[in-house]
């Protein structure tokens, strides 16, 4: 596996959450289930493909903003959108012969083709999640 086998799973799965995404009603933002709120989601995947793209594909993690509850949905649309394109910058620069190798990481050590794998499961999840709020959410 490589860049060029991973990049179109990758982008097919992230392009439907980012039209999903992209279509949410800005009051949605709000909702919440729990302790889970549609705009911490989105935030925190942003975050976690930030984290991903330094843990295991060795590139630094760039400085964006602190997450606030004023947020609008453009700004973490164009968030979400940066630190995909962070993640995938890195997997291209990644060496083909290293998508195979374990990397040490806080969360235990993972090949960067596991960590796609992981990443693309957690994007999955948190959709699911934010359907989920939807449906049953109320505002904060």
């Amino acid at each position: 596996m490589s860049y060029s086998t991973v990049l179109p799973i990758w982008e097919a799965l992230r392009q439907r959450f980012t039209k999903t995404t992209s279509a949410l009603p800005e009051s949605d933002l709000n909702l919440t289930l729990g302790k889970s709120s549609v705009r911490g989601l989105l935030y925190h995947t942003a975050e976690v493909e930030y984290m991903f793209a330094e843990w295991f594909f060795g590139k630094t993690k760039p400085e964006y903003p602190a997450q606030t509850s004023s947020e609008s949905l453009q700004e973490l649309v164009e968030l979400l959108a940066a630190s995909n394109a962070h993640l995938v910058q890195a997997m291209q620069e990644l060496p083909e012969d290293q998508w195979g190798t374990p990397v040490k990481s806080p969360m235990g050590s993972s090949s960067p083709l596991e960590a796609v794998g992981r990443l693309m499961y957690h994007t999955g999840m948190h959709a699911g999640q934010i359907s989920l709020i939807q449906k049953n959410g109320s505002c904060e």
